[in-house]
């Protein structure tokens, strides 16, 4: 999940990645958001709705939203005057899996239905577009 990349190109999720898309979540702000995104899957909200459903001053909310995008786990569109955000779900989704597979894939301790029957090395997710910045 990281800048640089294209909306309709796959990459194999890595550590650093799930670190992004881990941090981005692990914050109150950024995770009702996410929640409430995934709420309203897959056409997503306003910006505006966002911020008067989670009571979030605009500003406030700009930056969670802008950190959420950076991580990959929400995309953004614009429409007309409003800009619309959804979550990404298939980013969660890996997000998950790397999670299932890294994490119970080889431990005894796991519940077995936790256990994937296939561990692959990598999953494929998803990014969405980023603007490359200007060299200075």
């Amino acid at each position: 999940m990281t800048s640089g990349r294209h909306a309709n190109t796959l990459h194999y999720m890595k550590t650093s990645d799930v670190v992004a898309a881990l941090a981005a979540l692990a914050q109150d702000t950024r995770l009702s958001v996410y929640r409430t995104l995934i709420e309203h899957a897959p056409e997503g909200l306003a910006a505006g709705e966002i911020a008067q459903r989670l009571d979030v001053p605009p500003a406030t909310l700009s930056f969670h939203l802008k950190e959420l995008a950076r991580a990959g786990l929400i995309s953004a569109r614009q429409d007309g005057r409003f800009i619309w955000y959804r979550a990404n779900i298939d980013a969660m989704n890996g997000l998950v899996a790397y999670l299932t597979e890294n994490c119970c894939g080889s431990s005894a301790v796991c519940d077995p239905a936790c256990v994937p029957a296939a561990v692959p090395q990598r999953v494929a997710v998803p990014l969405p577009a980023t603007r490359k910045r200007k060299a200075v």
